[in-house]
């Protein structure tokens, strides 16, 4: 397919990039200092909030890495999806209601960096660059994967080459991210996750009918399938298995996603929120199953049409809209891929240009810089994180969900043991927290090169970055004003009950 502006689908995106853009510049009026550019003032209810928390977790993977997954491996490859159900649950029924609170108690912090670093008074700011250095490495990765999967899109659709789709695909998230900040990343989060949402229903169900009709009287759509693809533990080792649910263990580190917590109205905002966020994310992954495996039997049944997803099994859902809808809802439907790509990228740019511009620039180099001059510099470094992520997704074999996983897994044993403990244990101590940071990182980075045991590198990162932040925080002693500052969140939490 060559570009054309005339074409229906170019119409629907061109519609939709508007629409984003203009949503990005009501973010801007109202965007007065760096707290609402990089957490929109606290100010987001629980609908949004819900919505911008699973938007900006599930990126171009759940509409191509999933459904690519499942359609080349089949139902086995569904442990990812049970694994995120559980981890997403836990995470926001025992961390955001806490988070909330103790961000806002520890010096009202604004990033994750300036959450540690007040939580565990580190008046040398060394917990406060470690943090933020991890953030940036992990996040310019999955940053890339983000661009790649935008380029993905436009390739697909548009018949750009790729180093021009690389381009198009990032400069359209680029654009209201600079311009709106973390008002106008949530508010296109909320309409983005319904896209999203809609299409991952419609499409599987569309393609169940179409691929009913081509079958002979009395054919079962099973009878076109191999018997592996319906078995939940085809090849699946203890090993195999426990590697694909583990990546539940992730959400407890991933900043962008924990920064929508903390954005929060109210910790009473969170039950409602989590209740909205669960329901969206659980048919938002049934969906995303479903479109992979209906996708199966789909192009056993119309050979002629799969040469593309023959070639490259995460263009399944985006072949399958082109094929079973008139143009014009193709467009929308497609546009959803680019809502996920979007979603995600727009608010893992923005974290990576709060660490730079909040944790760095003005902790180190300006502490008197003005307002007006901090969110100029963090839309600066939203262009420069970006262009970063261009240059690492230059190679057009990049595959989405292993830049995911990669990036997924750095966050989860980086970050994840040592938030919950944070939250939960009155005698963890600073030290405890940069040695659990330091070795969940290192453990990542070391095991992925490795592959050692064919394990996912997030569990042996989690359990030796969970026993290094206790073993090193027994070595010391937490201050005073720390233990009296868990036990006043411990008093807040018995006094508002469930959250």
């Amino acid at each position: 397919m060559q570009f054309n502006w005339s074409d229906p689908t170019a119409i629907m995106f061109g519609i939709y990039l508007i629409a984003m853009l203009g949503i990005g510049w009501l973010g801007y009026f109202s965007t007065k200092n760096l707290s609402d550019y990089i957490l929109g003032g606290r100010s987001l209810g629980s609908f949004v909030t819900a919505l911008s928390a699973g938007a900006s977790d599930m990126s171009g993977w759940l509409l191509m890495g999933l459904p690519g997954a499942i359609y080349l491996s089949g139902l086995s490859e569904s442990w990812i999806a049970i694994g995120l159900i559980a981890g997403a649950y836990l995470n926001w029924r025992f961390v955001a209601g806490r988070l909330r609170l103790y961000t806002e108690r520890a010096g009202n912090a604004l990033t994750l960096p300036d959450y540690l670093s007040n939580r565990f008074e580190d008046h040398s700011n060394v917990l406060r660059i470690v943090t933020a250095l991890v953030i940036l490495v992990f996040f310019t990765l999955y940053c890339a994967s983000g661009v790649v999967a935008g380029a993905r899109l436009f390739e697909n659709m548009f018949g750009m080459p790729y180093s021009t789709a690389l381009w198009v695909g990032a400069l359209c998230t680029i654009a209201y991210v600079f311009i709106g900040g973390f008002l106008a990343v949530s508010w296109t989060d909320t309409i983005q996750a319904s896209m999203m949402i809609t299409a991952l229903i419609l499409v599987p169900i569309m393609a169940y009918l179409a691929m009913q009709g081509q079958l002979q009287p009395g054919q079962d759509w099973t009878s076109v399938m191999q018997p592996q693809q319906f078995d939940l533990f085809r090849g699946a080792s203890f090993v195999g298995i426990i590697s694909l649910m583990a990546w539940g263990l992730g959400y407890f580190g991933q900043p962008h996603i924990l920064v929508r917590f903390m954005a929060a109205s109210s910790v009473r905002t969170i039950p409602s929120a989590r209740r909205i966020s669960m329901t969206w994310m659980i048919l938002c992954l049934a969906g995303a199953v479903a479109v992979g495996f209906i996708g199966i039997p789909y192009f056993a049944t119309h050979p002629q049409l799969a040469a593309a997803v023959t070639a490259n099994s995460e263009t399944v859902f985006m072949e399958l809209a082109k094929q079973l809808f008139n143009p014009w809802i193709a467009g929308a439907l497609l546009a959803a891929i680019l809502a996920a790509v979007m979603s995600t990228l727009s608010c893992q740019l923005l974290v990576c240009s709060s660490a730079l511009t909040e944790d760095i620039y003005r902790t180190f180099l300006r502490p008197q810089a003005s307002q007006k001059e901090l969110v100029w510099l963090g839309r600066g470094m939203v262009l420069l994180v970006a262009l970063i992520a261009i240059w690492i997704a230059r190679d057009p074999e990049a595959k989405v969900l292993g830049m995911v996983s990669y990036a997924w897994a750095g966050f989860g044993a980086a970050f994840g043991p040592v938030i919950i403990l944070s939250l939960f244990w009155k005698r963890m101590t600073r030290n405890g927290a940069l040695a659990g940071i330091i070795v969940g990182a290192v453990t990542v980075l070391v095991w992925k090169q490795f592959g050692w045991l064919g394990l996912y590198e997030i569990i042996p990162g989690f359990i030796l970055a969970w026993i290094a932040t206790v073993v090193v925080s027994q070595l010391g002693t937490p201050s005073a004003s720390m233990q009296q500052a868990h036990a006043a969140v411990e008093q807040e939490i018995a006094t508002l009950g469930r959250i």
